[in-house]
């Protein structure tokens, strides 16, 4: 049974927050000299080899099976290759910040997955009223008024790109629960290690080789391999053994936080007003389905 948290696990909650936060900040400045289906193979090719590195000092093996091939296959796709490379590509046409609050969504969708897809997870009274405000927040920010944002003739359907990646990663999310047991970090290596399998062909066939990025973007690609997907691991893993996994889902409301600040203040990205409201409405929507203690586990 998960200790009560300590003051290293609030720690480690708040960086896990500002480093996955922090990621769509990594992405619009990679965008500066990086294709978004290299931005994608790149960082999941760097988190496979920070991760695989981790798991050598920690000495965690793996034993493969045909089933946990299955799960790591499912866990490649839908929380690394079409997530990342939709974020990609949308975040050529919205905002990081945008983008951020848009995986305030993922709970919402884990809600309504759970429903139907995993035993004893149906939806309460609380869940059921928590998802119905969520959604109303998630159609305030796809709605009408926000065209503005960019003024990318592909914002609507970048927006709905951003919402996409958000429901990969909750089905991401199913996925890792209904995995037979296994060593996160393990899991995560392997399942990086097939995702980069996937993507490397696709990005040379479709951009070929890529010439050498600026500085700028180039840092931005390393630290997205090695901070949020490839780090970010690690720290999950010690705060769900140390204060459980229900003290680790309140990351949920820290990543559009800092998503939106640091595009701010980084970027100086406009910050329209319907983008607050949304996410007040998500973030309430949240609060009230937590009441009955579901157990999420964030994907970014």
């Amino acid at each position: 049974m998960p200790s009560p948290p300590t003051p290293a696990n609030w720690i480690g909650l708040i960086a896990l927050g500002l480093i996955w936060g922090a990621s769509f900040l990594g992405v619009a400045v990679a965008l500066e000299g990086v294709s978004p289906v290299w931005i994608a193979t790149s960082r999941i090719v760097i988190g496979a080899l920070t991760l695989w590195a981790i798991s050598m000092v920690m000495g965690v093996r793996l034993q493969l099976s045909p089933q946990l091939l299955l799960f790591a296959g499912g866990m490649a796709i839908l929380s690394n290759a079409l997530p990342f490379f939709l974020l990609g590509w949308s975040q050529q046409h919205v905002t990081s910040g945008f983008a951020g609050i848009t995986m305030a969504a993922i709970p919402l969708f884990v809600l309504g997955l759970a429903h139907l897809l995993v035993a004893g997870e149906g939806l309460t009274r609380p869940k059921a009223l928590g998802f119905a405000l969520g959604l109303i927040g998630v159609g305030v920010l796809i709605g009408p008024g926000l065209m503005a944002s960019t003024g990318s003739e592909f914002e609507t359907w970048a927006r709905l790109g951003c919402l996409s990646a958000a429901l990969c990663y909750a089905l991401g999310s199913i996925v890792t629960r209904r995995c037979p047991e296994v060593h996160p970090v393990a899991f995560g290596v392997l399942a990086l290690a097939i995702a980069s399998a996937v993507m490397l062909p696709i990005a040379l066939i479709v951009d070929g080789v890529p010439p050498l990025p600026a500085i700028r973007p180039a840092l931005a690609v390393l630290y997205l391999g090695l901070l949020p997907t490839g780090y970010a691991t690690l720290l999950l893993v010690s705060i769900i053994r140390s204060a459980g996994p229900s003290f680790l889902s309140q990351v949920n409301y820290h990543v559009p936080v800092w998503s939106v600040l640091l595009g701010v203040v980084v970027l100086g990205e406009d910050l329209p007003g319907r983008f607050i409201l949304a996410l007040a409405i998500i973030l309430a929507g949240l609060m009230l389905a937590r009441r009955s203690r579901l157990r999420l586990r964030p994907a970014l």
